[in-house]
């Protein structure tokens, strides 16, 4: 289960967040069907309103729209919006903070390129 209660975000984030990881990966490709709220909810016991809000707050950024009647569904275009998002995350949260981390200790670009190309090696 990817729901960790020690995570300080909320739930019902966590659970965008997994619908998203789903999407990105393939797994959940676009113009398919989502689990419902309340098998979110089942899944990872968690209150029915939770998990709405989570889909909602898809539902809210375009990444999913909801066929009346039927249920949720992938947007076209979701992988590929998600996908830039969460570069631009990697880039503000990871790349940023290691520039600014390899400037305070005198690291070189070069040799933080270095390091990067070594570490992509020990993968």
């Amino acid at each position: 289960m990817g729901i960790q209660m020690d995570d300080n975000r909320p739930i019902f984030v966590q659970i965008a967040e997994l619908i998203e990881n789903d999407i990105i990966d393939g797994t959940v490709p676009e113009e398919t069907q989502v689990p419902s709220t309340n098998q979110f909810a089942a899944f990872y016991s968690i209150n029915p309103a939770t998990a709405a809000k989570g889909v909602n707050l898809l539902v809210e950024q375009g990444i999913l729209y909801k066929k009346r009647g039927i249920g949720m569904f992938v947007a076209a275009g979701a992988r590929s919006e998600l996908t830039n998002k969460r570069r631009q995350q990697f880039y503000e949260q990871y790349v940023v903070a290691m520039i600014r981390e390899a400037a305070k200790l005198g690291i070189t670009t070069e040799q933080l390129s270095e390091m990067i190309r070594k570490g992509d090696e020990d993968r």
